[in-house]
């Protein structure tokens, strides 16, 4: 730590107006940040003395002509070091090392800037001191990188349109294109997070975090060179009423400007994740750590339970073999109770169709469905019942609609189709966050951008889609790769937070049978693909995809989903590389669950188990087939001592998977 002083303590002690740089050392002092404050400001980064970020400008644009971050005047700087310990209430693992070095800049245009370095990446963001409104007519973010010729995996959005502005309208919803800067296509905007190769293996990957009341950022690289630029969608002027089912806010025309305030705020944190092992990417808490602690007044949240749901959108309300009409009715959802209680499902859904449709109205409810009666139902039997809700639908009331449902004993909220990330939306998502914190109401945003660190500030927003997830396979091309993308976005997207990706399909298809199918769809890959999802995806409401018929026709794989916790006490990545495999270990309690994702290639992954520490341990293994290749279903079964070495191999077929539940023997 030294060498983060003298470096602070010299920059200080040279005039302000020599314009000396300032370093910032990660605690562990391999990431170093230099900053530039002159006519601009600019920053880079290396990691180990390799540069990973050329020097790229930063600064903030406000109505009126002012720009901070150019021509500003430097008043003061100052330096801390934190070392606390987070206590996580819904999240991966329970207890979070913060561990940081923080350079604060205050300028005398009444701002500051502040610069942070952790051992695995490094952020900035700018805070407005002069309380007093003020609007944001655009902010300038910028990564220089330094070659075009770097590859990066992008994530385009999926709209397909000549004019940029219109691709601020979309679901959020991707894959990625593994290519160079240079070959960036000019016409499409993407998401963050994003990530770029550098030297050695090392990655960096852009990220945004604590997005409140300011808009989502894109990402463009205007002409092919090594310069990635943020894009951010302007404040709404008319906003109609439209879309699916009449149920979003479609914008016809907007503001020029991105952000209005009334009073001094913090903008949200630039981020940039540095890996030297791709593994270290699906382990990373550097999102959560930004984000902002939860207000006070909702500081319990031991009313929050997470768990799995079982879900009849994906299977098309596909119950068979009863003697009533299967489909949006009281008979079918008290089947979809009765089968989560026999399996120890927390939850049932009601997904789109249990209001009046293209009213958006959820006080209108279809005759055929009973939501008191079906509450009292799912109580009698340990079930709680969510409920769909489409954005526009939900934003005419919150408060009221909250209330209402809150006050007969519904549990939760997913709330869909918002399919924008402009200020108004953001702002959307922070008060149906606090309105269901105040409710007691589990918030599922589905149709939604990223997450940034919601779940931490208000952790009954226990999920997010903004995936590519398997609700595609409903009617996805044969050409489409889903395998190749469940092991790619746990490295990227899922460092955002946890994501609504819906796996749990018991009808599982190798590649060259997969064919898509809305009523009764399939999945890409092997049964134990889906089952490690369980594993590998963090998802603290996790859907159980498939009708309760196939799930109880698959009784082994059931009873192993139905087992598997939602939340963690501890993570640990322990080896994968992007696009080919990924094995992640996970505890609840003194319990391990082990899971392993693999592409298309046939590979056989060596876990190491050395986390055990001392003892004898049992595990119940699922593993694929010797045909798994050929047909997905096939897989196998088996109890194994761990051994002593704490080595063990594990084969995965074409589109396969591996997991295991890992238990202390009794004496």
């Amino acid at each position: 730590m030294k060498t983060f002083f003298i470096a602070i303590l010299l920059s200080c002690a040279i005039n302000i107006q020599a314009r000396e740089p300032f370093k910032l050392l990660s605690p562990d002092g391999k990431l170093e940040v230099t900053i530039v404050v002159d006519k601009t400001i600019e920053y880079s980064i290396r990691h180990d003395g390799h540069l990973l970020l050329s020097p790229s400008p930063l600064s903030l644009t406000l109505v009126g002509g002012q720009t901070w971050g150019v021509n500003s005047k430097l008043a003061r700087s100052s330096v801390k070091q934190v070392d606390e310990t987070i206590k996580a209430a819904i999240y991966k693992r329970s207890t979070i090392r913060d561990h940081y070095n923080e350079l604060t800049l205050e300028f005398k245009e009444s701002f500051k800037l502040l610069f942070r370095a952790y051992d695995e990446g490094v952020a900035y963001r700018f805070v407005a001191t002069r309380n007093k409104p003020f609007t944001v007519e655009n902010e300038q973010v910028e990564f220089h990188f330094p070659s075009a010729e770097q590859q990066a995996y992008i994530p385009y959005i999926m709209v397909q349109s000549e004019s940029l502005e219109a691709q601020y309208f979309n679901s959020f919803e991707n894959q990625y294109q593994h290519v160079p800067l240079s070959r960036w296509d000019a016409k499409r905007l993407a998401f963050n997070p994003l990530l770029v190769e550098g030297v050695n293996g090392k990655k960096l990957c852009i990220a945004e975090a604590d997005l409140l009341d300011y808009p989502g950022m894109f990402l463009y690289n205007e002409n092919g060179g090594n310069v990635i630029k943020g894009r951010f969608a302007p404040v709404p002027d008319e906003i109609v009423q439209g879309g699916h089912n009449m149920l979003q806010g479609i914008v016809k025309s907007r503001h020029p400007y991105i952000a209005t305030f009334q009073r001094a705020t913090a903008l949200p944190w630039r981020v940039a994740i540095v890996s030297t092992r791709d593994h270290e990417l699906a382990d990373s808490d550097i999102i959560y750590k930004l984000a902002s602690p939860s207000p006070a007044r909702y500081a319990d949240h031991s009313w929050i339970k997470p768990g799995k749901v079982a879900w009849e959108w994906w299977n098309d309300w596909g119950v068979y073999g009863g003697n009533f009409k299967a489909g949006i009715n009281n008979e079918t959802y008290e089947f979809y109770i009765d089968f989560a209680a026999r399996y120890g499902i927390e939850y049932v859904i009601l997904d789109e169709g249990w209001a009046v449709n293209k009213q958006a109205d959820l006080m209108q409810i279809v005759p055929e469905i009973n939501i008191p009666g079906l509450v009292q139902y799912g109580n009698q039997r340990g079930v709680g019942i969510i409920l769909w809700a489409g954005y526009h639908a939900l934003d005419k009331d919150v408060e009221g609609i909250f209330n209402h449902y809150s006050s007969i004993g519904v549990k939760g909220f997913k709330v869909d189709f918002m399919n924008r990330d402009d200020q108004p939306v953001v702002d959307f998502h922070r008060r149906v966050a606090e309105a269901g914190a105040k409710y007691k109401l589990l918030i599922d945003f589905h149709g939604t951008y990223k997450p940034t660190g919601l779940q931490r500030t208000y952790p009954n927003v226990i999920n997010f889609e903004a995936v590519f997830g398997l609700e595609q396979m409903k009617w996805a091309s044969k050409e489409t790769d889903q395998v190749t993308y469940d092991v790619t976005f746990p490295f990227i997207r899922m460092i955002a937070g946890p994501v609504d990706y819906t796996q749990g399909a018991m009808r599982n298809a190798a590649r060259r049978n997969y064919s898509p199918c809305y009523s009764e769809p399939m999945s890409q890959g092997t049964r134990c693909h889906q089952l490690a999802e369980y594993i590998i995806f963090e998802s603290p409401l996790s859907m159980l995809c498939d009708s309760p018929c196939n799930y109880m026709q698959n009784e082994e794989s059931t009873r192993f989903i139905a087992t598997v916790p939602t939340t963690w006490t501890n993570t640990i990545a322990l080896d994968g590389e992007i696009g080919k495999f990924l094995s992640i270990a996970r505890a609840s309690g003194d319990q391990w669950y082990v899971g392993s994702l693999n592409n298309w290639n046939a590979r056989t992954v060596e876990l190491d188990l050395s986390f055990l520490g001392d003892g004898d341990f049992q595990a119940e293994c699922f593993q694929d087939g010797v045909n798994a290749g050929r047909s997905g279903q096939d897989y196998n079964t088996r109890l194994i001592d761990v051994p002593a070495s704490r080595k063990l191999s594990a084969w995965m077929a074409p589109g396969g998977g591996f997991v295991m539940k890992i238990t202390a023997k009794t004496r």
